[in-house]
């Protein structure tokens, strides 16, 4: 029997496939993170089923209840606004975090990941739009946030995530996706990823992953296409 989520699955990896088709880019190369958010463990475990390994979550409490019930081999993402008094759940919890926009997130992030003899993989948030409601740090601010974190030895900085703003047309936050890349490509080229690294760009959601992936996000993060509308 072909589930929901299974269908809405198939849809979307084709979806992905052929944006990067479009943009001459291997399929491959894009990761597709569900957002699981409110979201209970049965369906979670439907999409494990399906097929799905990367799950992305918002919220610590309800991610650290999830996590400890969902079975399979599943990688946790964590892609909601972080609080510093958070960073040890998070070092402990997940395999990536998408959303480090300051130095006090990044010290608390590695004095915990240390603590937890690990190295956490990290994405630097970037506020491309300019939105003053959306966390991220600036585009101008990035590069020294980026040179402040090299000193951190249990830190991987594995590339740039961004929100740009919610608009009914994707074609309008194109050049937004394609502003993060260039950075990405500015500061990998000044070795801010590590020596001989590619870099991880996360962004694009339900209504606009396939400009993203036009663009060069190797993990889009969709939820409502998958799951359907929260409650």
């Amino acid at each position: 029997m072909i589930t929901d989520i299974q269908h809405n699955l198939d849809a979307i990896r084709g979806r992905i496939r052929q944006a990067a088709l479009r943009a001459g880019r291997d399929p491959l190369a894009v990761r597709l993170v569900a957002v699981s958010k409110k979201v209970e463990p049965l369906r979670i475990e439907q999409a494990v089923a399906a097929g799905q390994t990367v799950f992305g979550e918002n919220y610590m409490q309800e991610a650290r209840e999830k996590i400890s019930l969902v079975r399979g081999a599943v990688h946790w993402h964590f892609i909601g606004h972080l609080q510093s008094k958070k960073a040890k759940d998070a070092a402990l919890l997940f395999d990536l975090v998408h959303t480090v926009d300051r130095f006090k997130l990044a010290q608390a992030l590695d004095k915990h990941a240390c603590l937890a003899d690990r190295v956490l993989p990290v994405l630097v948030q970037v506020n491309v739009g300019g939105e003053a409601q959306k966390e991220g740090v600036a585009p101008e601010q990035a590069e020294e946030l980026l040179l402040a974190m090299q000193h951190f030895t249990n830190l991987q900085v594995a590339g740039l995530m961004t929100m740009p703003p919610y608009v009914s047309d994707p074609e309008e936050v194109r050049p937004l996706f394609r502003k993060l890349r260039e950075m990405a490509e500015g500061f990998a080229a000044r070795g801010y990823f590590g020596p001989g690294q590619g870099f991880e760009l996360s962004m694009g959601m339900s209504g606009d992953f396939e400009v993203a992936v036009e663009e060069g996000a190797t993990l889009v993060r969709v939820g409502t296409a998958l799951f359907g509308p929260r409650l």
